[in-house]
């Protein structure tokens, strides 16, 4: 899979793409990424990027032409792949937009700055708009690495457990249940003697119990959005939960 970055800020993205997991598949061809400076594409000589609102107002708005150039030199017009404008006016991003766009072979990826962009730009250009929450942050470079770490978790043969990524809380539509590792005594607080049974459809259950009991307890409304079992229905019930 293929990201292309634009960016005010190409500095942002070095450390964390070259780590751990995104180094990994990197070094396995399963990844790959540009990072696009969007001043490269102005054309005075303090590389301006912004400028003010017509109307008044306060903040500054990034200029349509170097997005424009940027995104088109690159990418190509018409563009190859989706083009996702990170903004808090977005689509709220979830698990399931996750796995949607972890089929895409590229993705570029447009990081807002100041006050948004240009409305141009939304309109002409970008195909899809998508925030990672209620909230507001300084850009969008933050929210391009949660979208690509997340993504990146779903691409076959990136994590060590070819499982992983769907046992993840949200992947399932539950939330993760507890997890344990040596020693199996701290302080006085032993590991749950059935994940040391042995028995593996035993640990299988109670994992899937305390999944939905997390969930119940933190997260209950997702609780009503998946598929519960018999099993899992009396499993809630003696919970002296109704469903």
């Amino acid at each position: 899979m293929h990201f292309d970055l634009f960016t005010l800020l190409p500095e942002v993205f070095p450390s964390y793409l070259n780590s751990s997991m995104m180094k990994r598949a990197q070094e396995k061809n399963l990844l790959s990424f540009g990072v696009h400076n969007i001043r490269d594409w102005t054309h005075d000589k303090h590389h301006v990027t912004d400028d003010y609102p017509y109307g008044g107002g306060g903040g500054m708005i990034m200029k349509p032409e170097p997005i424009f150039e940027a995104v088109e030199d690159v990418i190509g017009s018409p563009p190859d792949c989706p083009i996702i404008l990170l903004t808090p006016q977005g689509r709220v991003f979830t698990q399931n937009e996750a796995q949607r766009l972890a089929l895409e072979p590229k993705l570029a990826l447009l990081c807002g700055r100041y006050e948004g962009v240009d409305e141009r730009v939304r309109t002409h250009l970008v195909t899809d708009e998508i925030s990672i929450g209620d909230y507001v942050l300084t850009g969008g470079e933050l929210p391009a690495l949660i979208l690509i770490d997340a993504l990146t978790r779903l691409i076959p043969g990136v994590l060590g457990d070819e499982k992983g990524a769907a046992n993840d809380s949200h992947a399932s539509g539950l939330l993760e249940g507890a997890h344990y590792t040596r020693p199996a005594k701290f302080r006085g607080w032993e590991v749950p003697a059935v994940l040391r049974s042995g028995d593996h459809a035993k640990v299988a259950q109670w994992r899937r119990e305390q999944a939905l009991l997390r969930t119940l307890e933190r997260n209950p409304e997702m609780l009503s959005k998946i598929d519960l079992s018999k099993k899992d229905k009396v499993f809630l019930k003696a919970q002296k939960t109704s469903f």
